[in-house]
């Protein structure tokens, strides 16, 4: 797809990818329209893409919000493009998390993106062409400790893009899934820096993902791995799971030092995600 033939509804725009990915999109040419809790956050944007962007205030996690955003999609010209990539992370050893919060990010994650994209595949189905991206994660095929939650909401959307995939394989709705690696965002609090810097874990920048992101829109590519060795550790825990286990398990005590409750830490991108 031409950016400049995009016409796309991006969640998550207040978050550190989105908000890279809301300016290369309207850099190349494309229209855009960000749904958020705070729309002043997108001040800014409007400012430097005049008649390029626009703004629906919204909360995803609310029946409400998904209709506010339904109705604002309906007003744009030919909406051809969905970019689900609001979402929360938490990072901290289960047991030490409470329900509400747990709720709080499957909710997030998983029921409202795929309650929204139920609420717009009739406006998507209208496009002559039209991609549905959901930001997915490395964490969405390697199970890791201290991310069993989000590691949950991320094989959900995994799985949600997949079976979405092939049951639109007749439409001309083509749905893409992108899976960054550790990302330098405030998602990630300071002990998971710490962490990852401890075990080597290289972090990307979010421009650098928002470039990938755009790439996979322009070339309409179905799945999309990025970092090294992430992708190789992918494929690996597929075929060879206990290689993985073996692996990880030399990280624990690790990745417990920096999780235990007093550090554990929730960043999330404002939903609308």
């Amino acid at each position: 797809m031409r950016l400049s033939e995009c016409r796309a509804l991006l969640t998550g725009a207040s978050g550190g990818i989105g908000q890279a990915l809301a300016e290369q999109l309207c850099a190349g040419g494309a229209r855009v329209l960000l749904a958020g809790r705070e729309t002043e956050a997108f001040a800014a944007l409007e400012q430097r893409y005049p008649g390029q962007v626009d703004c629906v205030r919204a909360d995803l996690c609310e029946r409400a919000g998904r209709d506010a955003v339904l109705a604002a999609a309906r007003r744009c010209d030919g909406l051809n493009c969905l970019i689900n990539a609001a979402g929360i992370n938490r990072f901290g050893l289960l047991e030490s998390q409470d329900e509400e919060a747990i709720a709080h990010l499957i909710g997030l994650n998983v029921t409202a993106t795929v309650q929204l994209t139920q609420r717009l595949l009739p406006v998507l189905r209208q496009a002559p062409r039209a991609v549905l991206v959901n930001l997915g994660s490395t964490f969405g095929s390697i199970g890791y400790p201290g991310f069993a939650a989000y590691c949950a909401s991320k094989f959900a959307v995994r799985g949600f893009s997949e079976a979405l995939r092939r049951e639109l394989a007749d439409s001309r709705v083509k749905v893409l899934y992108v899976a960054p690696r550790a990302t330098r965002t405030a998602m990630n609090a300071a002990p998971v820096v710490a962490m990852n810097t401890q075990l080597g874990v290289a972090m990307d920048d979010p421009d650098a993902v928002a470039a990938r992101i755009v790439e996979a829109i322009r070339r309409e590519r179905e799945e999309l791995y990025l970092g090294w060795p992430e992708k190789f550790f992918v494929r690996l825990n597929t075929v060879l799971p206990r290689i993985v286990d073996r692996a990880l398990r030399r990280q624990l005590a690790v990745v417990k030092q920096f999780a235990r409750p007093a550090g554990a830490h929730s960043r999330s991108t404002p939903p609308p995600r």
